[in-house]
């Protein structure tokens, strides 16, 4: 499957990097820095929902901004009400209420519960089901998101785990589009046969083909008039007009 050989090479070959989550490199950077700003990573996670992905991961950037800190204990003593307040005054998500409340539960719970250090949800090399399940943890978290968020750390940051069996695949739009017009999956394949197949695919790290998959529905393989013939994975695919 040239697709799993993409993701595996790139796996390899790649050492940590510069994860361009939003484009722009001040807020890039500050994501980016998980030595001292870890929590802002988790709370950018948990934020990705429903909205464009550019715009959730800047969110944690804009908070602190405006509450004029970075520091996760000073962000721990702000009242829930301001949060709220913010989200709402400023429009920071689509579902402004909901995600303030997640949004103050997780610097919280980074706080209490990881002594204000986030980075302790993935230190010293935990299993792949370890993270994953830490992630499961904080409100508002979904198997979604708790996948990703794991998947990043492993293919992205080069965080070690001693196994990667548990980081599955997070289907999205592009996901779901990219797997079905290929034709791993049919038509009507629900989120969890697009999981399985993933696990069928590469049994020790289904969650390897999430970014190219992501990346091939977003630069090529788009919702109408897709680009097959600049496609990586065009000679595979089932749906391919240059096949």
């Amino acid at each position: 499957m040239k697709l799993v050989e993409i993701a595996k090479r790139r796996f390899d070959e790649i050492d940590s990097q510069l994860v361009h989550f939003t484009g722009e490199e001040k807020i890039d950077l500050f994501l980016n820095d998980l030595n001292i700003y870890p929590h802002a990573y988790v709370l950018a996670c948990l934020m990705d929902r429903q909205i464009k992905a550019e715009r959730a991961w800047k969110i944690p950037y804009i908070v602190c901004n405006k509450f004029e800190t970075n520091r996760i204990d000073e962000l721990a003593q702000i009242d829930i009400k301001k949060y709220i307040s913010l989200f709402e005054l400023e429009k920071i998500h689509r579902f402004n209420k909901s995600m303030a409340e997640i949004f103050y539960h997780a610097v919280v719970k980074i706080q209490n519960d990881y002594e204000g250090n986030a980075s302790k949800i993935w230190k010293d090399k935990p299993s792949s089901a370890s993270v994953v399940y830490r992630f499961l943890e904080f409100k508002g978290s979904g198997i979604k998101i708790s996948t990703m968020a794991a998947n990043i750390l492993a293919r992205q940051f080069k965080i070690p785990f001693s196994d990667y069996y548990s980081i599955d695949i997070s289907p999205d739009v592009h996901i779901k589009r990219v797997m079905k017009r290929i034709g791993y999956v049919p038509e009507n394949a629900n989120n969890d046969m697009i999981i399985y197949k993933a696990r069928e695919l590469n049994p020790e790290f289904p969650g390897i083909i999430d970014f190219s998959c992501w990346e091939i529905g977003r630069n090529w393989c788009k919702p109408t008039d897709p680009d097959c013939d600049n496609c990586i994975v065009k000679n595979e695919c089932k749906s391919s007009k240059s096949n």
